[in-house]
């Protein structure tokens, strides 16, 4: 396959109440990836090392979920929670797409997304794959708010290159990968809709409590953690393997929270091998 552009492959699509955009390429099988909550965060950011391997394989689609890249705004209010409104936002999205079944891949928030959509449509899963994934409930030894969430706050009521900065540094176990590109790539995706960053400061924080429903989820699961994740605890991952009984999971040693990026090659063949299995 020719090397994918991010203007290439770039769509929209309305999907209920939310103009979603989203990259797309490869066919068969449909595959959809959910990014991460950090500043700049889109699917594209958070997964285009891992785009071209998939669309050998898959029909991929990165999604940007609502608040975050080129998808409409979003406040999140009282009533609701964050990962409600993107799982509802997926299910629109493979609605409008005509999306019978598919399989999802979640980072951080996107895998709170994925846990949440898996537990209010388990007709439309294939199989799961979280990479230090939210949505595990409350964490016995790792003090919350973690590092990393405090960075990426911070970045959100001051966006500078310094501040996310701070924060991307903070998601690698190896930082000598981020660039002066990367940062300014990361800032521009943020400040593309400042309604985004005004919004995601109003939202509720509170998160879904699904973890008296996770026992439901029985698709075959695949978890994946850095051990170095100050993000996400790697406890996250050991409670969620706990819960979910078709589950696996997957530790990178000397990896933060950002493993599809750390180790981009064995987490492709990794994945794969999990997804092309039975």
């Amino acid at each position: 396959m020719s090397e994918l552009t991010y203007e290439g492959t770039s769509k929209f699509v309305q999907a209920g109440d939310f103009r979603v955009h989203y990259n797309e390429a490869g066919s068969g099988d449909p595959l959809i990836f959910l990014h991460g909550s950090g500043p700049g965060a889109t699917s594209w950011s958070n997964f285009v090392q891992n785009f071209g391997y998939f669309a050998e394989h898959y029909h991929v689609y990165l999604v940007d979920q609502p608040g975050y890249g080129e998808s409409d705004t979003v406040l999140v209010g009282k009533d609701t929670t964050r990962s409600k409104v993107n799982s509802d936002a997926v299910a629109d999205f493979m609605a409008a797409l005509k999306i019978p079944k598919a399989s999802l891949v979640g980072n951080s928030m996107g895998g709170a997304t994925v846990l949440s959509f898996a537990v209010d449509n388990p007709e439309k899963l294939d199989k799961l794959v979280l990479m230090g994934s939210g949505g595990a409930g409350g964490l016995v030894f790792a003090p919350m708010p973690t590092e990393g969430l405090k960075l990426r706050d911070a970045s959100f009521r001051q966006p500078s290159l310094e501040s996310i900065r701070a924060f991307i540094e903070v998601m690698v176990h190896d930082s000598s990968f981020v660039t002066d590109a990367l940062l300014q790539q990361r800032y521009d995706a943020m400040m593309i809709n400042e309604d985004h960053i005004e919004n995601f400061n109003k939202s509720n924080p509170v998160q879904r409590d699904i973890v008296s429903k996770l026992r439901e989820i029985v698709v075959p699961t695949l978890l994946i953690h850095g051990r170095e994740d100050r993000v996400v605890p790697f406890e996250a991952s050991l409670r969620l393997q706990a819960a979910i009984p078709n589950s696996e999971l997957h530790v990178f040693n000397k990896c933060g929270h950002w493993t599809q990026y750390e180790r981009a090659d064995r987490f492709n063949q990794l994945v794969l091998s999990f997804l092309q299995d039975g």
